[in-house]
């Protein structure tokens, strides 16, 4: 039987390794190609340079160092104590939201918007889209609105054949945008969801101290980029961004659907419920397939699969996140979250400093406002990055969306976010 310290330093080390891990995924991918397709070798380096199944795997291996040296009841006990509901809820919004009628509804929405824009029709589409899209995460939840955002980008642009530029840019913009975009709500934000009830803040609360400041930095960083792809926006065949709902959808169609959404996401803290709602909803996609497209239940797996392995790590690292948030002043606190956002979930980071007694006013905002604005550099720091993903890793090529890149192209957005809420 070992201590309860060399399990800590164990999950620590296999946490570090996942993280190298996401940024090594395209060593495996080149690795993969050195077989011959459809063989073992080239299967087991693919499943290793995906992204989405990397937290998974190691904490796999973190459980069954836990089994075979501290015993499997214990192992099996701290399994029991860890909350899943978060991974769950993201595979089950991730599912509702890709489905046709709520694509093609926020799709129109968005399109609406695009058009009272007094710009080129497919730059007002773009900006329409990296605007409202993320600010509906505060009404839908971030997971929902990453998941409709992204597919909406896939569908109009990713698959136009734009540039690699155009596409980092894109998804740096998207990550930033969505991870700030949920605070005007105290309940669609992963990283809030885990403090608001404890230090009450509210409604009015968050609109007053994050949401303004949201809306600014989303607008901001979104004409940045695209005044800086004007052109290349401009070019895309005007006729080629249609809309995702070919089939006329009925409007009691598309009112189940969102009476289901509102449903899972008044029950969000709740598993049983929503899972219970969410199989309702399975038989009631089975029922209206014709206005159905394939639900993607693979690629929501995967990102709850991420998410789990994430909660099953994330569990013994209190022993060094703690002390570092609780020695740090306002101005540190708020870039030392900004920073650690960018290797851990953010949502991790927020619970922590929850637990946390004593923490001022000042500084129980600078961690959770911290922690929102890194939340787009890396695909580890914010539950919903891995559902944009999943979405859009396949448009760039073979390899896929690099992790260097992601987070280069995201500092822009990140450092606009950052001064419009800590300055404003």
């Amino acid at each position: 039987m070992i201590s309860d310290t060399t399990i800590q330093y164990a999950a620590t080390l296999c946490f570090a390794l996942a993280i190298l891990h996401t940024f090594s995924v395209k060593i495996f991918q080149g690795w993969s190609h050195k077989y011959d397709e459809g063989t073992v070798g080239e299967n087991l380096f693919h499943l290793l340079g995906e992204v989405e199944v990397v937290f998974g795997i190691w904490a796999g291996i973190f459980i069954a160092f836990f089994m075979l040296f501290a015993g499997t009841q214990p192992a099996i006990t701290y399994l029991e104590g860890r909350n899943f509901t978060e991974p769950m809820f993201v595979f089950v919004i991730m599912v509702i939201c890709a489905s046709r009628p709520i694509l093609s509804l926020c799709e129109k929405a968005i399109r609406l918007v695009g058009k009272i824009l007094p710009i080129n029709k497919n730059i007002g589409f773009y900006a329409a889209t990296l605007i409202v899209g993320p600010l509906l995460g505060s009404f839908i939840t971030e997971p929902a609105a990453m998941t409709v955002t992204a597919i909406i980008l896939l569908n109009n642009f990713y698959q136009k054949d734009i540039s690699e530029k155009l596409k980092y840019a894109t998804i740096g913009l998207l990550f930033v945008n969505i991870s700030i975009g949920g605070t005007l709500t105290p309940y669609a934000a992963p990283p809030v969801l885990m403090v608001a009830p404890k230090w009450n803040w509210d409604l009015m609360f968050m609109l007053t101290h994050f949401g303004w400041k949201a809306l600014i930095a989303v607008v901001l960083s979104t004409a940045i980029v695209a005044y800086r792809f004007r052109e290349e926006l401009a070019l895309i065949e005007k006729e080629e961004i249609a809309d995702a709902g070919v089939l006329d959808i009925p409007k009691w169609v598309t009112g189940l659907h969102l009476l289901v959404l509102v449903a899972i996401v008044a029950a969000a803290h709740y598993i049983v419920l929503f899972t219970g709602i969410f199989l309702l909803f399975l038989g009631m996609a089975s029922v209206t397939k014709e206005y159905q497209e394939s639900l993607k239940i693979k690629e929501s797996l995967l990102v709850g699969f991420f998410l789990g392995g994430l909660v099953i790590l994330g569990g013994y690292q209190a022993w060094w996140l703690e002390p570092i948030l609780s020695r740090l002043t306002a101005l540190p606190l708020y870039l030392g979250s900004m920073t650690l956002t960018a290797f851990t979930d953010n949502a991790a980071i927020t619970y922590l400093g929850s637990q946390v007694a004593g923490l001022s006013d000042i500084s129980k905002y600078a961690l959770v406002a911290g922690s929102v604005v890194g939340g787009g550099l890396t695909v580890i720091a914010n539950a919903p990055n891995p559902a944009g993903y999943s979405t859009l890793n396949f448009s760039f090529g073979e390899d896929g969306i690099s992790p260097a890149l992601l987070f280069r192209s995201a500092l822009v957005p990140t450092l606009i976010a950052g001064l419009c809420f800590w300055f404003l």
